[in-house]
C-alpha cells in the first residue's frame, strides 16, 4: 500500500518536473554542442586578418579566442542549467541569486586581484599578445602557451614544469614565436684566421642550410653572416643573422652549428678555447 502511494506521488512528478528537467538537460547538451560551430563562425567573422601572419599563425589566434569563449560560455550554461533544475526540484532560487549577488559584492570589495587578472586577460585576448601555442616568457618564466583563461595563462617550460601565471602579475610579455624568428649566433674564430675565407665558408653553408629540402620550409632568409661583433681575448667574433619560421629558430641554430663545425674542421678554420700567455720573470 505504501509503496502503491509511493508510486502515485511521484508519477505526477516524474511526468511533469522529471520530463521538464530532462528537456533542460537536453536543451543545455543541445546548446554546448552548437555553440562551438557559432562561436567558430563568429571568431572567423569579426577577426581582421592580419597579413604578417601565416595561415598557421591566423588558425592559432582565431582557436586561442574560440577556446576562451566556448569556456566561458559553457560555463554560463551549465550555472543557468542548475539553477533551472533545482527550481524543479522545488527549491527557492531566488534566495540564491540574492546570495550570489551578496557574495559578488563582498568578492569586489576583497577581489581586486581577481578584477585585475580578468581585465588583463581581456586586454591580452583584444591585443593578441599571444596564443595557445606559442612561445613566450613572463620576465623570467618562459614555455609554450598550453592554455590562455580570462584570468591566467598556462606555461609548460622545457623540463616539463607547468606554471600557473594570473594575468595580473604579466608585467612584460616577451613572444618569441610571432610573424617570424631568427637564428641570431656569435661564433669565435682564431686570429689566425683568414677572414675572407671565414665569410665565405659562413655563407656557403646558410646557403646550402636553406636550399636543403629538408630545412627550406623552415627557414625564410639564410644565415648570413652579418658583421665582426667583437675582438675577444682569445677568438674574432662573428655574428651571423638568419630568419626563420616561428619555433623553427632553435632547430635551425642546431643543424646551422653543426654543420659550421663540420665545414670548418675541414677548411682548417680554428675555433678557439679561452688560452692563458704566462710570461716567466728572468731572475
Amino acid at each position: 500500500m505504501d509503496f502503491q502511494n509511493i508510486i502515485q506521488n511521484i508519477l505526477p512528478w516524474l511526468f511533469d518536473h522529471g520530463v521538464k528537467i530532462i528537456f533542460i538537460v537536453a536543451i543545455s547538451y543541445f546548446i554546448r554542442r552548437s555553440i562551438g560551430v557559432f562561436i567558430k563562425r563568429f571568431i572567423e567573422g569579426i577577426v581582421v586578418s592580419d597579413h604578417f601572419l601565416s595561415k598557421e599563425a591566423e588558425k592559432k589566434r582565431e582557436d586561442t579566442l574560440i577556446r576562451i569563449f566556448s569556456n566561458t560560455i559553457n560555463i554560463l550554461i551549465l550555472i543557468i542549467a542548475l539553477l533551472m533544475i533545482l527550481q524543479e526540484f522545488g527549491l527557492d532560487i531566488g534566495p540564491l541569486i540574492a546570495a550570489a549577488g551578496v557574495i559578488g559584492v563582498a568578492v569586489g570589495f576583497g577581489g581586486q586581484y581577481l578584477i585585475r587578472d580578468l581585465i588583463s586577460g581581456l586586454f591580452i585576448i583584444i591585443e593578441n599578445q599571444y596564443r595557445i601555442g606559442d612561445i613566450v616568457c613572463f620576465d623570467e618564466t618562459c614555455g609554450l602557451v598550453e592554455d590562455i583563461t580570462l584570468r591566467m595563462t598556462i606555461l609548460r617550460d622545457m623540463d616539463g614544469t607547468v606554471h600557473h601565471v594570473p594575468h595580473g602579475e604579466i608585467k612584460k610579455v616577451s613572444n618569441l614565436s610571432k610573424y617570424f624568428a631568427r637564428v641570431n649566433l656569435n661564433i669565435g674564430v682564431s686570429y689566425n684566421s683568414n677572414l675572407e675565407k671565414v665569410i665565405e665558408v659562413v655563407n656557403r653553408v646558410g646557403q646550402e642550410l636553406v636550399n636543403d629540402p629538408k630545412w627550406k620550409e623552415s627557414i625564410i632568409t639564410a644565415p648570413q653572416f652579418l658583421r665582426v661583433d667583437d675582438f675577444a681575448d682569445s677568438a674574432v667574433i662573428i655574428k651571423i643573422l638568419g630568419e626563420t619560421k616561428p619555433l623553427k629558430q632553435w632547430e635551425v641554430a642546431g643543424e646551422l652549428r653543426k654543420r659550421l663545425k663540420i665545414a670548418f674542421d675541414k677548411e682548417g678554420i680554428e675555433i678557439p678555447f679561452p688560452q692563458t700567455v704566462i710570461h716567466q720573470a728572468k731572475g
